[in-house]
């Protein structure tokens, strides 16, 4: 599948709200990115794929190739006052179903635990299922990342189970990936958890 084989709808939105905002990644975000990387304060944790500032042209290269084949649809994602904060992005997108994954997932250390991460998740759902009309979506992460688990499981994703050896961290080690999945049945519920987080003054983990 190439990026002119997906649906129009399905390729990167303009996402707004509050706390945050995401627009589809593009090489000029390469010296945002590389700022919000804070050099290698996120790449070492093993247990993550984020990459070192030193790799973030070839990082946001293979995004965007990804982009290009109609396989990713990969963010920038901006803080309240406009400064880019990290990225995120939909991938194994399957608009027959219509269903897709939210991941590839993080965050500069000056915005994590503040309210940036709940909204970002809430824009992407919504617009996941009540614009592209999915019947589910997919999360997933390392077992070793229990931050990360608990962070997603507070959405109100339900844990589907763990994959064996289902892919490698960035040292090269095999990873169990933890995957957990929002149905559109559920929707309703997920989101007026969001909504209320955000209210509540929308702390999150992530």
């Amino acid at each position: 599948m190439s990026l002119s084989n997906l649906p129009a709808n399905w390729h990167a939105p303009r996402l707004s709200g509050a706390h945050a905002s995401l627009e589809p990644l593009a090489i000029e975000h390469l010296d945002g990115i590389d700022q919000a990387l804070d050099g290698d304060a996120l790449a070492r944790l093993w247990y993550t794929n984020v990459p070192k500032a030193v790799d973030a042209g070839a990082w946001l290269r293979g995004a965007l190739d990804k982009q290009a084949q109609g396989v990713e649809v990969p963010f920038v994602v901006r803080d309240a006052d406009g400064v880019v904060a990290g990225s995120t992005r939909f991938y194994d997108l399957d608009p027959s179903i219509p269903r897709l994954s939210i991941g590839y997932t993080w965050y500069a250390p000056r915005v994590q635990r503040t309210g940036l991460n709940t909204e970002v998740k809430l824009l992407l759902l919504t617009h996941a299922f009540e614009t592209l009309g999915c019947a589910s979506v997919y999360l997933e992460t390392s077992w070793f990342n229990h931050t990360s688990r608990a962070a997603i499981a507070r959405l109100g994703a339900k844990q589907d189970g763990v994959l064996r050896n289902h892919r490698r961290h960035a040292d090269g080690s095999l990873r169990d990936t933890v995957v957990f999945s929002i149905l559109d049945s559920e929707w309703i519920g997920v989101k007026s958890n969001l909504q209320y987080r955000l209210e509540r003054g929308g702390r999150s983990d992530g």
